[in-house]
């Protein structure tokens, strides 16, 4: 794995962003991200964006290697993110409707990082975006919903569209139930079940490749 590391100006914005990635698996996914981009120039896909906060690496390893970051997120929050649940934040409500709505606080975060132009912000569903992209990618990061039904529709959705050099990157992977959700565990195991291998481990977040 390349030691590529951000410039000190994006991983400022990175840390003042919203968002829940600490900044060593930041930096392993940026490292991820700026070598597959570099090894096929290719496109870097992230599903669940939230507010931007790993998007701004995503983005700036995309403009490296003169390609784009695509974001592919409903924008209207994952499960533990709804009301009464532990990372509800009130202030991404949108009062109009009542729903969840990260999608301004994520394009403001793009616009003060200087990268919206390396970003394809694709808003809707994972599994019926996926269902009609053709093309082929150099990193598919796995970052959303961490029920069953949704880490595994991200992996059987993305994962096909993977280059020969692509990585596959998966977040919030807790061996340990006490640690958190199993889901993205699960898919993790089903990965390398299926032909991948590890990479790179940096505290929950992995890294793999088809072997």
């Amino acid at each position: 794995m390349t030691d590529a590391r951000p410039a000190p100006g994006v991983l400022a914005a990175f840390e003042s962003a919203t968002g829940f990635m600490p900044v060593d698996e930041g930096l392993a996914l940026y490292a991820a991200a700026h070598q597959a981009a570099a090894a096929t120039g290719l496109p870097l896909l992230e599903i669940g964006s939230y507010c931007g906060r790993s998007a701004i690496l995503l983005a700036d390893a995309a403009r490296a290697a003169g390609t784009v970051a695509l974001t592919v997120d409903h924008h209207r929050g994952s499960e533990e993110q709804q009301p009464g649940w532990e990372y509800h934040d009130p202030e991404l409500v949108d009062p109009a409707v009542g729903l969840m709505d990260t999608l301004p606080t994520f394009r403001r975060t793009l616009f003060r990082a200087g990268l919206e132009d390396h970003v394809v912000a694709l808003v809707g569903r994972s599994p019926q975006i996926a269902a009609v992209w053709g093309g082929q990618l150099a990193l598919v990061f796995i970052d959303g919903g961490h029920t069953d039904e949704h880490a595994t529709g991200d992996y059987e959705g993305w994962a096909p569209h993977l280059a020969a050099q692509g990585l596959l990157v998966i977040h919030d992977v807790f061996p340990d139930p006490a640690d958190g959700g199993q889901a993205p565990y699960r898919v993790y195991l089903r990965a390398l079940a299926e032909g991948f291998g590890e990479v790179s481990v940096t505290g929950s977040l992995r890294v793999l490749r088809r072997r």
